[in-house]
C-alpha cells in the first residue's frame, strides 16, 4: 500500500494565509502591505456595516472592488452584524449569516462560501446551542468553512473540521514572528508519517496595527513570509478548494492509477516522488 501526500500547486510543501476580521479602513494599508509581499488572504465583511462614504470607520464596497477584490484577495463571511454564533438562536445565526452572505454576492458578484466566526464564535456556547447545530446550519446555508480561534495551530497543520479551522497564530501573540520563522525554514522531513503539507495562517484585525502604529511588527511578519519561491501564497477559499480537489483523487484498488475528476490540476508525492496530474486525467504511478 502507498502512502500519499498532498503538494501545494507547483509541487511545494508550504502555503501562506491570512484572514482579517472586520471591514475597517485599516485593511487599506494591511492589503497594501500583503501585496508588497506576494502574500494573499481573506477579509471578513460584516455587510450591514460596509460604509457609504470615505469618511466612514469602515470600507466602502468600491473600496473592497478595488483594494482587495482586484489584487487576487478573497471576501468571506463574518456576518451582517457580528453575531457571536455560539449565543443566538438558530433563527438569529442563520438571518445573519445568509443575510450577510447574499448582501456581498450581489454587491460583488461573486460567490461568496467562506467565512469567520464573529466575537467569541464557537468558544462560548450556550446551553442549548451545540458545535454540531451551529455546523449544520453553515452547511445548509452553502458555507463551506468557518475560521475559529482561540489557540495556537504553530504545527503547521491542515484542518480535519473545515467548520473549526484554527489559525496558526493572532498578529498580537508574542510568538508570531518566531513561528513565522520556524515556518520558513521548515524543509520536507526525510521521514514518511511528517512528509504531510504545512500551512502557516496568521489572522487578527487591522485596528491592531493602526490604533498603536505597529505597522513595521506587520511588515516585518510579511517580509518574513512574503515572496518565498518554496511557498504558495493563497486565499483562504483557494486553499478549501484545492485540498477538496486532492481529495476527491480517485485511486485504483492497488494505488497503481489515479483519476483526476476535479478541474484542478493537483500535486502530490508517493515513494519520495512528485507528480502533477491534470484535470480529467488518468495517471499511473510507478
Amino acid at each position: 500500500m502507498k502512502i500519499f501526500f498532498l503538494r501545494y500547486p507547483e509541487g511545494k510543501f508550504k502555503a501562506v494565509t491570512l484572514s482579517y476580521d472586520d471591514g475597517i479602513r485599516d485593511d487599506l494599508k494591511l492589503v497594501e502591505i500583503m501585496n508588497k509581499y506576494s502574500i494573499k488572504g481573506t477579509f471578513n465583511i460584516n455587510s450591514a456595516y460596509i460604509s457609504s462614504s470615505e469618511k466612514g470607520g469602515h470600507l466602502t464596497e468600491e473600496e473592497i472592488k478595488n483594494n482587495i477584490l482586484a489584487n487576487g484577495h478573497e471576501i468571506a463571511i463574518h456576518g451582517a452584524t457580528h453575531k457571536a454564533a455560539g449565543l443566538v438562536t438558530s433563527k438569529a445565526l442563520i438571518q445573519d449569516v445568509l443575510t450577510c452572505r447574499t448582501d456581498l454576492e450581489k454587491r460583488f458578484g461573486i460567490l461568496v462560501r467562506g467565512s469567520a466566526y464573529a466575537d467569541t464564535g464557537i468558544r462560548n456556547l450556550r446551553p442549548d446551542i451545540t458545535y454540531d447545530s451551529i455546523k449544520e446550519v453553515l452547511k445548509d446555508l452553502g458555507v463551506v468553512y468557518a475560521r475559529t480561534l482561540g489557540g495556537d495551530n504553530n504545527a503547521f497543520k491542515l484542518p480535519n473540521d473545515w467548520y473549526a479551522w484554527m489559525p496558526t497564530v493572532h498578529n498580537a501573540n508574542p510568538n508570531a514572528l518566531d513561528y513565522a520563522k520556524s515556518f520558513t525554514e521548515l524543509e520536507i522531513p526525510g521521514y514518511n508519517a511528517a512528509r504531510y503539507p504545512r500551512l502557516f495562517y496568521l489572522w487578527g484585525h487591522s485596528f491592531e496595527f493602526g490604533r498603536t502604529d505597529k505597522w513595521d511588527y506587520f511588515e516585518q511578519l510579511c517580509e518574513t513570509l512574503g515572496n518565498k519561491e518554496d511557498i504558495w501564497y493563497a486565499t483562504n477559499i483557494e486553499i478549501y478548494e484545492y485540498v477538496n480537489a486532492y481529495n476527491s483523487l480517485v485511486f485504483s484498488a492497488d494505488d497503481t492509477v489515479v483519476y483526476n475528476p476535479t478541474l484542478h490540476t493537483i500535486w502530490f508525492e508517493t515513494g519520495l516522488k512528485p507528480y502533477c496530474i491534470k484535470p480529467g486525467e488518468t495517471l499511473v504511478i510507478e
